[in-house]
């Protein structure tokens, strides 16, 4: 393969040096479009819908192999990143035929990216597809912005947040939350989804209690919901195939008519993300969590969420062909290996800490913080690496994303390492990329948000 010149990193991950940013790996091969011979394309991808969105990349137009290699490299992870945050089923390149044909032999069933073929056809109940059309006839997706924002506090709400150890849920009136409860739950493995629905169910009455009335219910989950549709989730991992599409898909549904209100039910990333654009009281916030896996959330610069999927778990952020594999999409340099207890877990054995490899990943991670809170300079390498990888990722965040606030948190951003992670990617952003630097906030939630902010979040997202 040919490899491009890029320049020196100016902040080297001291665990992992052959660490190639898709950051710097794009800026180069731009500069090297502007002294060669090259066009702008366009990458619409395309909802069942008819919504979605529209990239603009620059490709080399030399007919020579390393060109072609070099192009099809770019395009390939733009179209991964795109799938990722966006979403869509149908991706259509601007005049770009061999492109296109050779996208479809990679994502296709039983091809290298067949995790991504398959879980596309999940989300949207549709078939992924790649075509390349004129100029003149490119078709242009709609773009929809739904009114999922501050709007929605007025009335008596609840609001439910449902993650894979406990479930929270919240009663709000007028934007105040008068009610909150944690309770335990393991719904992970549960083959029946009856227990599913019994504890969604609990925790709602929980709430109603404490309410006069019952105007709207709002929640978060982990996973992939479209219009309030259950399409890919961990919650319900354990539940049979043939029990999804009956019992799952439109579980929300079932209960809010059971209590004859409206119901809207989002990722829990995009909760938080709208969680802390009513917080800071502006616009253009990406949440990002790390914890168990990477989780993300947008809110854009009305402060309002979008129909995106914002799964960035999977879209690339490393370029080095020794980058980190993901176990569950076989792919290379996926942020969950950057950003979450994988990542911790991974750099364990180059930073030479003594932790027992048979614990599980939460175990070790907890290990790691207890070494960094007592001062080992082995565990900070494993945080400076974290915030090394962060600070060179925002960018290629900030090429599909609007970007003015980045919110971080998750247990790996617990204590003296999340402090770490954060002022070390604010040292690259500022030593790489200045103008981003200036423009991107980084922080943690607050006390308030940490303790109501979700719920509220979650509460305002139906329309009474």
């Amino acid at each position: 393969m040919f490899n491009l010149t890029v320049p020196a990193l100016k902040h080297i991950p001291e665990l992992d040096p052959g660490f190639m940013p898709a950051s710097l790996w794009n800026q180069a091969f731009r500069d090297k479009c502007s002294v060669e011979n090259s066009r702008e394309i366009r990458i619409a991808i395309h909802r069942p819908d008819g919504t979605g969105t529209v990239h603009t990349e620059r490709i080399l137009t030399n007919e020579d192999e390393e060109s072609a290699t070099l192009n099809f490299r770019l395009i390939e992870r733009v179209v991964k990143f795109l799938l990722w945050s966006c979403g869509g089923t149908q991706i259509v390149l601007e005049d770009a035929p061999s492109l296109a044909q050779a996208l479809s032999d990679q994502y296709c069933k039983g091809g290298k990216r067949d995790f991504d073929v398959d879980y596309s056809n999940r989300f949207f109940g549709d078939t992924l597809t790649f075509s390349s059309v004129s100029t003149e006839s490119f078709p242009i997706p709609r773009v929809t912005e739904k009114s999922e924002s501050q709007i929605g506090l007025k009335g008596n709400r609840i609001g439910f947040d449902l993650g894979g150890s406990d479930r929270k849920c919240a009663a709000v009136i007028d934007g105040e939350v008068v009610f909150s409860e944690e309770v335990t739950w393991d719904p992970y493995f549960e083959s029946d989804p009856a227990y599913h629905r019994e504890g969604i169910i609990d925790s709602i009455r929980l709430a109603a209690a404490h309410l006069p009335t019952v105007d709207a219910i709002g929640g978060s989950a982990a996973g992939v919901y479209v219009d309030s549709k259950v399409r890919a989730a961990s919650l319900f991992r354990g539940v049979p195939d043939e029990l999804f599409s009956e019992h799952v898909e439109n579980i929300f549904f079932d209960i809010a008519e059971e209590w004859n209100v409206p119901i809207r039910v989002v990722n829990d990333g995009d909760v938080t993300a709208l969680a802390g654009a009513m917080s800071l009281n502006d616009g253009c916030v990406l949440g990002l969590a790390m914890g168990t896996s990477a989780a993300a959330g947008y809110a854009d610069n009305n402060s309002r969420i979008t129909p995106w999927i914002s799964e960035l778990a999977f879209v690339p952020i490393d370029f080095s062909e020794n980058a980190a594999r993901d176990e569950w999409s076989g792919d290379l340099g996926c942020a969950v290996n950057y950003f979450s207890q994988q990542a911790v877990s991974r750099l364990i054995e180059p930073a030479g800490l003594k932790i027992d490899p048979a614990l599980g990943k939460p175990e070790k991670l907890i290990l790691v913080q207890e070494a960094m809170e007592a001062g080992d300079d082995k565990a900070a390498a494993i945080y400076r690496t974290i915030g090394t990888y962060l600070g060179y990722a925002i960018p290629q965040f900030a090429r599909f994303y609007d970007i003015k606030h980045m919110l971080l948190l998750g247990r790996v951003l617990t204590g003296k390492g999340g402090e770490l992670i954060i002022s070390k990617a604010k040292e690259v952003l500022r030593d790489e990329f200045p103008e981003l630097g200036k423009k991107i906030s980084l922080s943690t939630p607050d006390e308030k948000m940490k303790r109501h902010g979700q719920a509220i979040a979650a509460a305002s997202l139906p329309e009474i």
